[in-house]
């Protein structure tokens, strides 16, 4: 894909084979553009990336052109930016705190988690999923140094992102993509990389991650096949802001009784997924708070769901749920007894 630069024009435009994205660097409003030629050349072809993004982009254009979001946000959200951001910072800043809440969020940890199902095909047995959510990777510089070593011992057979690639959930996107081809690079698997967005990503970070190796999944399924059984991974977009999951559209093509995985980036969906029969639903968005006190853990979920759903391992009517505390940072760089994760999951069969 052939980059844009926001600082030699007022206008640019952004292309690959099936899209192209215009940039007005002033009021950072973007307007996109499928490539018809392209959606038109093979009529038999059963999955276009552009074609399933246009719920999405529809939505990027409204918000842009309201500048409001269809979620209502309180005041503490109106002025996170402006108010909350300068004065937590001062405040920690002051209370000597501030340093250490940095160095916190740059000692990212490997959680381990092994999950029984008894529908679970004997065949994937063992099958190993490292899943990594909520990177933010362009607001928390020195995580892809901390990151970067971990990832490199470690050979699941696949892995999963569970969406927000950035910090901001506006504005340009340039600053994620060498950063994100560094991540990847350091990730080996067996089966490969599957990923779906989450509030804070543009549409065209989809094409993005593409090129560089990850299946992105836009209300769609995959099948992942092993001595003549298989699993399903199906991922939905972004429940939260943009309210654009399809779990009907990414359910179609998966049989009743096969092993169902949901990659969701928030756990709103809870028991919608549990009624379609989904065995483990992986999401994040939440941070676990990012800074969470002893006993009474976070203040705030930041989800539309119990609270126990909102950090960790739940189950909810025989489904198994683990919400990410993610491995990157929104708002400011820091964490207080919060660490990042990474969580590498193993699948394991009741009938061995």
């Amino acid at each position: 894909m052939e980059r844009f630069s926001f600082q030699e024009a007022a206008f640019s435009e952004c292309r690959n084979h099936e899209f192209s994205v215009a940039v007005d660097l002033k009021s950072g409003a973007r307007n996109y553009r499928l490539n018809p030629a392209m959606l038109l050349a093979d009529p038999i072809e059963q999955r276009s990336l552009a074609e399933r993004l246009k719920p999405r982009i529809a939505v990027e254009q409204f918000f842009a052109q309201t500048g409001r979001k269809f979620r209502k946000k309180n005041f503490v959200l109106r002025h996170e930016r402006t108010v909350v951001r300068p004065y937590l910072k001062f405040g920690l800043q002051i209370a000597g705190l501030y340093r250490r809440g940095i160095k916190n969020a740059l000692a990212p940890l490997i959680r381990h988690l092994r999950l029984e199902f008894p529908d679970l095909p004997a065949a994937f047995h063992g099958f190993q999923i490292l899943h990594i959510s909520d990177f933010h990777i362009d607001g928390c510089p020195g995580l892809l140094e901390a990151l970067a070593p971990m990832l490199s011992e470690l050979e699941p057979d696949v892995c999963v992102l569970t969406g927000d690639y950035r910090f901001e959930d506006e504005g340009p996107c340039e600053a994620v993509y060498p950063l994100m081809r560094s991540i990847l690079s350091n990730i080996s698997t067996k089966q490969g990389i599957f990923g779906i967005l989450g509030n804070h990503d543009a549409s065209e970070i989809a094409f993005s991650l593409e090129e560089m190796g990850v299946r992105m999944l836009v209300n769609e399924a995959a099948e992942i096949r092993k001595n003549h059984a298989s699993v399903w991974f199906i991922g939905v977009d972004d429940p939260f802001d943009y309210q654009c999951a399809d779990l009907d559209s990414a359910l179609a093509p998966v049989g009743t009784d096969d092993f169902k995985i949901l990659l969701a980036h928030t756990p709103e969906l809870y028991d919608d997924a549990s009624q379609r029969g989904i065995h483990l639903y992986l999401c994040g968005h939440t941070h676990a708070g990012q800074i969470r006190f002893p006993v009474i853990g976070s203040l705030r979920h930041n989800a539309d769901c119990p609270k126990n759903y909102s950090y960790g391992h739940w189950v909810h009517k025989g489904m198994h749920g683990y919400t990410s505390a993610g491995v990157g940072c929104s708002s400011l760089p820091i964490r207080y007894n919060c660490p990042p994760e990474i969580t590498l999951i193993e699948l394991r069969s009741q009938i061995e």
